[in-house]
């Protein structure tokens, strides 16, 4: 990141975050660019395949970029914006694949014969930690975020492939840090707000409101929310991984 001097402190139990917002700074922003995520050395380390490491970075530009355009015009990479978004996956905790299938096992063979099914096993799960920043054309630090988050058995499916969790959380972090943006101040509980016909559009698998966000691929749609229901890996119905992420 451009600075961590300003960052606040530490909030979160089970999601812990450091945020700085200059909202005043936010209320001029018009049009947006998000660079292509990164893995830190570190962090790529633990997952071996590129095609694991792009899922987790296509997941989270993709949430960041879709989310965005809510309220801000997307554009490419290169093209002059207002305010450019910036971010590395910094840490990664992969997923226990054979957990990840047993607790699957266990959830769908209980939802056969209990009206309930089981919750996943707390065994196994998976974690992200990731930096965030958006700067201005001078190159000022105008929000930034430092942000991580383990799976839990509860909110979290288990999916069978090391990055299972942490794709999901890629997602969760894309749209928390795009709420910053938009809203200019740090985000306090649960969106509970209805999403935007634009955002369920993208949900589906629909064209993106804006070409720049096709740039990290079309989201899975309803295979991808059935592929997740039965543990499936990601790559089973995510087509838009890239060449290797460093």
């Amino acid at each position: 990141m451009t600075t961590y001097s300003q960052l606040g402190a530490v909030k979160g139990k089970f999601t812990k975050s450091r945020t700085f917002i200059d909202a005043h700074a936010l209320s001029s922003v018009r049009t947006v660019a998000v660079l292509p995520s990164t893995f830190s050395f570190s962090a790529a380390s633990r997952i071996k395949a590129p095609q694991d490491r792009a899922l987790v970075v296509n997941a989270l530009d993709r949430a960041i970029c879709v989310s965005l355009s809510d309220k801000y015009q997307m554009v490419p990479v290169g093209q002059s914006a207002d305010l450019t978004v910036r971010t590395v996956v910094t840490d990664i905790v992969p997923t226990n694949k054979t957990m990840a299938g047993v607790s699957t096992a266990v959830s769908l063979g209980s939802s056969l014969a209990l009206p309930v099914g089981i919750p996943r096993l707390p065994a196994g799960l998976g974690g992200l930690a990731v930096e965030a920043e958006a700067i201005d054309g001078t190159g000022a630090q105008r929000a930034a975020v430092v942000w991580s988050k383990g799976a839990n058995s509860i909110t979290n499916n288990a999916r069978v492939s090391e990055v299972g969790d942490a794709y999901s959380l890629a997602s969760n972090f894309g749209k928390y840090f795009a709420r910053i943006l938009v809203t200019g101040k740090e985000p306090k509980g649960l969106d509970t707000s209805l999403p935007s016909a634009q955002r369920m559009n993208s949900a589906l698998g629909g064209r993106p409101k804006y070409a720049a966000c096709d740039a990290f691929g079309r989201a899975p749609g309803l295979a991808g929310m059935v592929a997740d229901k039965i543990g499936a890996p990601p790559q089973w119905t995510d087509r838009a991984s890239k060449p290797a992420v460093q």
